[in-house]
């Protein structure tokens, strides 16, 4: 497959020592490989890095067989990279007519440490600059709250909130001069940033809207001055969502002496969040909002494509056909296009799944079913979206 048939997408994920960054990213791969997955999923999840993926997986096993967790991975920035494959190209004519092949993810795991912790020297600075422009590229940044330390903080959790807000926005102040394109404001950076209840297993009284209460009733106002600080790194900082998605997280669930790692929360979302949520963003954005028109096809990567595979290819292209060709191409079909894909009904998505999956025409039905998993997390409690 050529690059331009693998469409990327890049998840940032901010944690403090100990969040649980590692075991995230073990449990999503490990998971995928398991062959109750691989016989019911629509796709593969493939590692790039061989090695890698046998690490992650090893980091899982031990979790399923062993009781054990990964060991902690201080001041280590790494990046994942995963091919999302359909399981089934279906006929070549038909999967030559598709816009894509299949998806890349790009998972980047920033160490918390770093927002914690001065640089011991001057190579260790080159790093955390290096590692922080890894992940402009993504469209969406999860903050991990810690659901251990809110327990270690019962009563007191505005304490641990104020410190983990806190120590994020003077991590990126200190970045901020170097990050700058000789000192103007960053087109590339992550636009959607979920604040997002990691071990949420810890709390199984608490729903991603009590969770959404906790934080805004006890760091609303460190929640506006990280927002501040981003604001101040970005091209069009009106197009910049924090603490507005909230979501909730967990590996598995910890029992002493034993790790069921079946029992997940939230990490099915992470494709979809990754995928799809960037899309229904940019709508909300290109209509509220008097968004430069020339800054509209630079906020959200990959839009155009993931439009027509939702809408379907006759659909696409009628509508293409029907909107005048003038001035930025994204602005006067591929933003229509999309509101008209992000709109359509859940009885309209469900239905154009099941269709999809009855021709496999696996690549419609990956993403359709992201819509329908991003509307039943929604309804169980697990993540709340922007109403914007």
């Amino acid at each position: 497959m050529t690059a331009n048939r693998v469409p990327e997408q890049h998840i940032a994920v901010f944690g403090g020592s100990g969040s649980g960054k590692t075991v995230l990213v073990s449990s999503f791969y490990g998971a995928a490989q398991e062959q109750a997955f691989l016989k019911e999923s629509l796709f593969h999840v493939i590692a790039d890095d061989t090695g890698q993926g046998n690490r992650l997986r090893q980091n899982y096993l031990g979790m399923k067989n062993a009781a054990t967790v990964p060991g902690p991975t201080r001041f280590a920035a790494t990046p994942y990279s995963f091919t999302i494959k359909p399981k089934d190209h279906g006929d070549a004519k038909a999967a030559k007519a598709r816009p894509f092949d299949a998806l890349r993810l790009t998972w980047h795991d920033y160490p918390g440490e770093w927002f914690e912790e001065e640089p011991s020297s001057e190579e260790e600075a080159k790093r955390r600059l290096e590692a922080f422009r890894s992940l402009l590229r993504s469209d969406v940044a999860l903050v991990l709250v810690d659901g251990q330390k809110l327990l270690d903080y019962a009563d007191e959790e505005g304490k641990y909130l104020k410190s983990l807000f806190w120590g994020l926005r003077d991590g990126i102040l200190r970045l901020k001069d170097d990050l700058l394109d000789e000192g103007k404001p960053l087109t590339e950076f992550p636009r959607i940033w979920i604040i997002a209840l990691s071990k949420a297993d810890r709390h199984p009284d608490l729903d991603v809207h009590g969770f959404q209460d906790l934080v805004v009733e006890q760091a609303a106002g460190d929640i506006a001055t990280l927002h501040e600080a981003l604001k101040g790194l970005v091209q069009v900082p009106e197009a910049l969502s924090l603490g507005e998605d909230f979501l909730l997280l967990s590996s598995a669930r910890f029992e002493p002496g034993k790790i069921e790692v079946s029992q997940r929360v939230g990490i099915h979302l992470v494709l979809p969040v990754a995928t799809l949520l960037p899309l229904e963003r940019l709508v909300q954005w290109a209509e509220r909002l008097d968004i430069p028109r020339r800054w509209l096809d630079r906020l959200v990567d990959n839009a155009d494509v993931f439009a027509e595979v939702l809408l379907g290819p006759n659909v696409f292209r009628d509508l293409v056909r029907r909107i005048p060709k003038v001035g930025p191409v994204i602005d006067k079909f591929v933003i229509p296009a999309l509101a008209a894909a992000i709109r359509l009904s859940k009885p309209t998505v469900r239905e154009m799944n099941a269709e999809a999956r009855s021709r496999k025409d696996y690549l419609t039905a990956i993403l359709t079913q992201f819509r329908l998993d991003l509307d039943h997390g929604v309804e169980d409690g697990v993540l709340v979206k922007s109403r914007k």
